[in-house]
């Protein structure tokens, strides 16, 4: 453990608090005009998943936990959880599913992540910002309708819904926004 100020402290981290580990959801400064500058840290208890809320003032210390990252690529999903394997030592590790979360939608096998691991456990995942998915239902195209700002809605073949653009159509592979499901772009294959 080491100690650093909480303005530091940064989404994916790993902060200790009354001798339990918290994976930082987000973490906000706020520098009011009057009064002291504070730092919010939102945080999933990595022994249970409980989330919880810290506030600090900004130059206070906070308990941060050395969390090693290295690129896996993931293999496949077990009754535990989602098996990945170290790129390095072709190690296999177990991830479970909460600390994936809605990311699980978007994994694809062979692809490489980053896993934040703490005493040989898992606790932090970081997929790749982009991923290339094919639209499997969406409406039908409908004459007259602009293209600048409407969106029609679609399914991808993952099963999340999104908003695409009304010219793209079902089987088209599009680019999609890992951390908000969004549509980015046509892919370029």
């Amino acid at each position: 453990m080491v100690k650093v100020i909480a303005s530091s402290i940064r989404k994916g981290n790993v902060i200790e608090v009354d001798d339990r580990l918290y994976s930082v959801i987000s973490a906000e400064s706020f520098f009011p005009g009057k009064g002291t500058p504070t730092t919010q840290i939102d945080g999933r208890r990595l022994s249970d998943g409980v989330k919880s809320t810290f506030r600090y003032r900004t130059t206070e210390q906070v308990e941060k936990a050395f969390v090693e990252e290295k690129d896996y690529s993931y293999l496949y999903p077990d009754d535990n959880g989602y098996i990945f394997m170290d790129q390095e030592n072709y190690e296999q590790v177990t991830v479970p599913g909460d600390v994936i979360g809605d990311g699980v939608a978007y994994l694809q096998e062979g692809m490489i992540v980053k896993l934040g691991v703490f005493n040989g456990a898992a606790v932090t995942i970081t997929l790749p910002q982009r991923v290339i998915l094919e639209i499997t239902e969406t409406e039908p195209v409908t004459k007259g309708q602009t293209a600048s700002s409407s969106y029609k809605p679609a399914i991808l073949s993952n099963g999340v819904r999104t908003a695409i653009p009304p010219h793209v159509t079902a089987g088209t592979r599009v680019v999609i926004n890992t951390e908000d499901g969004s549509y980015v772009e046509r892919a370029k294959d």
